[in-house]
């Protein structure tokens, strides 16, 4: 099936197309630039590393950074847990063993929590409002003095509402907590929240801002001259200041790097774009007396999360299979049938969990046929 006659891709969330100059450059770095970073006698070696460390001042300056402060790994999950299980030791060794998150984080979040639960750490998962965000003052309601961190996402990867993290950020001005931010779908695209100094840890995707896959970072904002003190989950060559051992792949960092810069360099033309898409996608689905999943207010512009009276999400995506791509929530639990966890905890009704879809879009969908998408959908109905 070629490009023109495939579906509209709008599962953008999941995973979003590469910017043509990022594959430009991870091909320069595959196949002519191939150097190992850490090869310090030739310039082979001396190439990439050069373009290793650009690649942090890129990452770093879109949350206003220091390039020393980037670590990169595989993607948001392992930064995620790094930056989780990786203060467990410190937490231990003080005696602060609470740690505050949310029921709408990323499972990439939950499932270390939850590990750290079973090691005898005190674990608060803060509801969301119906609206999908979560209320600063309910978190500021749980800090304790033996609180070691508090994790809270952007943005949601399901209903794309932006959280209200200059709030929280506040609530946490006079706490020791360390904040770490899972900014997967945020990182790049809501730039002014994650540039507060207060936010320690931040966890990046690549493939989330048309980068490659398979590659992410996690920022370690220092406070004054310290550090988070993370203690590293694999050893073995010392790479990334001891936190992250083994060979850096060199073709994704600079992908990711580019990435970055793009995401930093168009960002208002990016979201102008994605906002003039939603203005569209949204008239269409208010025809269909849809029902918005997330506060209207609070969603980004390149996500939506609907439910259609009557109808149930697994009859919609047949009826536009060939059409429009996309998805009924997370990627990362679409192997599983259990009702989405984010929508639960919104304490939406039964039939509405059932019936959500999650459209998601990017600068580079491209122009959408929203009447043959109204006529599919009024057909089942």
């Amino acid at each position: 099936m070629t490009s023109e006659n495939r579906a509209v891709y709008l599962d953008a969330n999941a995973t979003a197309p590469m910017e043509p100059a990022v594959l430009d450059e991870v091909l320069q770095y595959m196949t002519v630039e191939y150097g190992n970073a850490g090869s310090r006698t030739h310039e082979y070696g001396q190439t990439a590393k050069n373009r290793v460390q650009r690649a942090r001042e890129q990452v770093a300056a879109v949350v206003d950074a220091q390039p020393d402060e980037v670590i990169f790994t595989s993607g948001a999950t392992e930064s995620d847990n790094m930056a989780l299980l990786g203060l467990a030791p410190h937490g231990e060794k003080t005696g602060r063993r609470r740690i505050i998150t949310t029921q709408i984080e990323h499972k990439a979040v939950l499932e270390p929590v939850e590990e750290l639960r079973k090691r005898g750490f005190d674990v608060v998962c803060v509801p969301p409002t119906s609206g999908g965000w979560v209320d600063p003052d309910a978190i500021a309601a749980e800090l304790t003095p033996d609180t070691v961190a508090v994790s809270v996402m952007h943005v949601n990867n399901e209903t794309g509402v932006h959280q209200p993290l200059a709030d929280i950020v506040i609530a946490l001005r006079d706490h020791d907590a360390y904040l770490h931010v899972d900014a997967a779908q945020g990182f790049g695209k809501e730039l002014d929240d994650l540039r507060d100094p207060r936010i320690d840890l931040i966890s990046v995707s690549g493939h989330k801002i048309y980068g490659p896959k398979g590659v992410g970072a996690l920022i370690t904002r220092r406070r004054g001259y310290k550090r988070p003190p993370l203690t590293p989950l694999t050893f073995g060559g010392g790479q990334e200041r001891g936190l992250r051992a083994g060979t850096l792949p060199v073709p994704l960092v600079a992908g990711l790097g580019t990435a970055a810069q793009l995401a930093r360099d168009n960002h208002a033309r990016r979201r102008d774009t994605c906002l003039a898409y939603k203005k569209d996608a949204v008239a269409m689905f208010q025809q269909l007396d849809a029902e918005f999943n997330g506060d209207p207010d609070r969603t980004v512009p390149h996500t939506i999360n609907i439910s259609i009276p009557g109808l149930d999400s697994e009859a919609v995506m047949l009826a536009l299979k060939g059409a429009v791509a996309i998805s009924n929530g997370s990627a990362c639990t679409s192997h599983s049938y259990d009702p989405s966890h984010v929508l639960t905890a919104m304490n939406l009704p039964k039939e509405r969990i059932q019936g959500a879809l999650r459209i998601s879009w990017s600068h580079l969908t491209p122009t959408t046929d929203w009447a043959d998408i109204h006529d599919r959908i009024a057909a089942i109905r």
